[in-house]
């Protein structure tokens, strides 16, 4: 098993564990685990739109710095520019690819969710079905 499957925002004994003992040693950590546990999940969304807001404010900067490391063969500059260009568009494909996938799974996920309360809820209303009335068949027959 990886960390990663271990320490994942979720209450599993581990992360429990480590809340008390985040809380034991100092308050601010447990508190910044109990945080992570609760709204954990989103930290994925939150990591990529801090990764496309850095790409687009620092992308024009490392475009400058590629242009400003200049070999002094304008062939091979031109060739690197066009294949830097090239890899940032397979980036930006892989990043919607990625996101498709990501709301698929979502919405997966939703569904088996839905089906199983769904299951859950018919199984409830089977055992919550009264009794059809019949000879001694309730406490209030007798009266």
């Amino acid at each position: 098993m990886n960390t990663t499957a271990l320490i994942r925002p979720a209450w599993t004994p581990a992360t429990i564990a480590l809340t008390v003992i985040g809380f034991m040693v100092f308050w601010p950590l447990g508190l910044a685990m109990l945080a992570y546990i609760i709204w954990g999940d989103r930290l994925d969304g939150f990591k990529r739109d801090a990764n496309r807001m850095t790409d687009g404010i620092f992308g024009s900067c490392r475009k400058a710095s590629f242009r400003a490391s200049s070999t002094g063969n304008v062939a091979f500059d031109d060739w690197r520019t066009t294949e830097l260009e090239r890899l940032a568009e397979e980036r930006r494909k892989l990043d919607e690819t990625y996101a498709e996938f990501d709301a698929y799974a979502r919405e997966l996920r939703r569904a088996k969710d839905q089906e199983e309360f769904d299951r859950f809820m018919s199984g409830r209303n089977k055992r919550n079905v009264p009794a059809k009335k019949g000879k001694g068949s309730g406490l209030l027959d007798e009266v």
